[in-house]
């Protein structure tokens, strides 16, 4: 078992920055695949960014390529989102996700378990 708590989010104007942390209780930390999901109101879940146990490897969603930074300390349990250059269609609820695969990494179905979210609000 593992739980999720998410913290950072908050108000910003657009072109600023957020920093979202994802802190995880439970054993194997480094065992898990990491994610980023978001959902606006009205719109489905969707996939933001991704990184492996060990950290060596990053995938991200065209939308925030370039912006945003996935990251981890495995020796804090702790999985983190820089975004920068925020726009106001980043708006969402974030939530961070963990699975124990690798395939179908961009599919909210892929993860075991999820954080009650953090909203972000980007205003313009």
């Amino acid at each position: 078992q593992v739980q999720l708590v998410e913290s950072g989010g908050g108000l910003v104007q657009a072109g600023g920055s957020l920093r979202l942390s994802c802190a995880a209780s439970g054993r194997r930390f480094s065992n898990y695949v990491m994610a980023w999901f978001r959902q606006a109101p009205g719109k489905e879940r969707e996939f933001v960014a991704r990184i492996s146990g060990s950290g060596g490897i990053t995938s991200y969603a065209d939308s925030v390529k370039g912006r945003f930074t996935i990251s981890r300390d495995n020796t804090k349990n702790t999985v983190y989102l820089q975004m920068n250059t925020l726009k106001p269609e980043d708006t969402a609820v974030y939530y961070c996700a963990a699975g124990y695969s690798s395939a179908d990494w961009d599919k909210a179905r892929a993860y075991n378990y999820w954080g009650q979210g953090t909203q972000v609000t980007v205003s313009s």
